[in-house]
C-alpha cells in the first residue's frame, strides 16, 4: 500500500496498527510506477495540491484519508480525482482495515480482529 503523505509522523492516516506493509512517500517524491504497483493508494487530504500537480492518471483503489477539522470540500475534491472513497483518518478503521486486506488478496488478514470493530460497511458519503 503506498501512503502519499507530506507529514512527518509515522502514522499521518491514522493506520494504527494495521497489518499491510505500507510506503509512505512525499507527494513529490513517489514514482509512477509506485503509484500505479500500489494495491491501494491513500492520500492524506493535507498533500491534495501537491499530488495534482503530478498530474497522475486516476486509478482504482484511490482513497482521500481527511486529516485535519471537518472539511466538506474534500467530496467534491476526492471526485475530482477519481478517488474510490473519502475517509476521516481515525474512522471507519474496520472498513478500511478490510478494504486494504481485500486490495492485497488478504494476505494481511485478521479476520478475528477485523470483524470485532463492528460492521464492514463503507463510510457515508455526503
Amino acid at each position: 500500500m503506498l501512503v502519499i503523505s507530506d507529514s512527518t509522523h509515522d502514522d499521518p492516516v491514522g493506520l494504527r496498527t494495521c497489518p499491510v506493509p505500507r510506503l509512505h512517500l512525499p507527494s513529490p517524491l513517489f514514482s509512477a510506477e509506485e503509484y500505479q504497483r500500489a494495491p491501494l493508494v491513500l492520500l492524506d487530504d493535507r498533500s491534495y495540491t501537491g499530488f495534482t500537480l503530478r498530474h497522475v492518471p486516476p486509478r482504482p483503489g484511490l482513497i482521500v484519508v481527511l486529516v485535519g477539522p471537518d472539511d466538506t470540500t474534500i467530496y467534491p475534491r476526492a471526485a475530482a480525482i477519481g478517488a474510490e472513497a473519502a475517509i476521516r483518518a481515525g474512522d471507519n478503521l474496520s472498513w478500511l482495515h478490510l478494504r486494504l486486506h481485500d486490495a492485497t488478496d488478504c494476505r494481511y488478514a485478521h479476520w478475528e480482529a477485523l470483524l470485532a470493530g463492528g460492521p464492514a460497511d463503507p463510510p457515508a458519503s455526503s
